[in-house]
């Protein structure tokens, strides 16, 4: 019975632990970026960032970050961002001379269990030029 009590506990006590620990996880500010409203007779390279957070207990590591549609990304951390830390995405893109919406997507890749985590940009195109011009 002595021996049936240590191995209960010892299995309570390694499974509370095991579920305690959430390990690394990739959390952002905000689940869309908006890049807000260009006029064709102004545009220029649409560029933006990507705030994240670590918001798990151990290391984040970023392992890819890619952008749809011609969207290229300039710079992302490769270093392990620490519980609590933050980073940036610096991604930019070039739109379509046309008068449309802004739909783009960047994918990031990590050691989040989730796996990877998609953000999305929008904004909008318009014809003409803009109105304090």
């Amino acid at each position: 019975m002595k021996r049936f009590s240590i191995l209960f506990c010892i299995l309570v006590l390694g499974t509370t632990m095991l579920y305690g620990q959430t390990g690394p996880k990739l959390s952002f500010s905000k689940e869309v970026i908006e890049v807000g409203t260009h006029y064709l007779e102004s545009l220029e390279v649409i560029k933006a960032e990507v705030a994240f957070t670590n918001t798990g207990d151990q290391p984040l590591v970023l392992t890819a970050a890619k952008g749809c549609c011609g969207t290229r990304v300039i710079d992302w951390p490769k270093e392990p961002i620490m519980p609590g830390e933050s980073g940036l995405v610096n991604l930019q893109f070039r739109p379509a001379a046309r008068a449309h919406q802004i739909r783009r997507t960047l994918t990031l890749t990590s050691n989040d269990p989730a796996g990877t985590s998609i953000i999305r940009i929008t904004g909008e195109v318009l014809e003409g030029k803009a109105p304090d011009q």
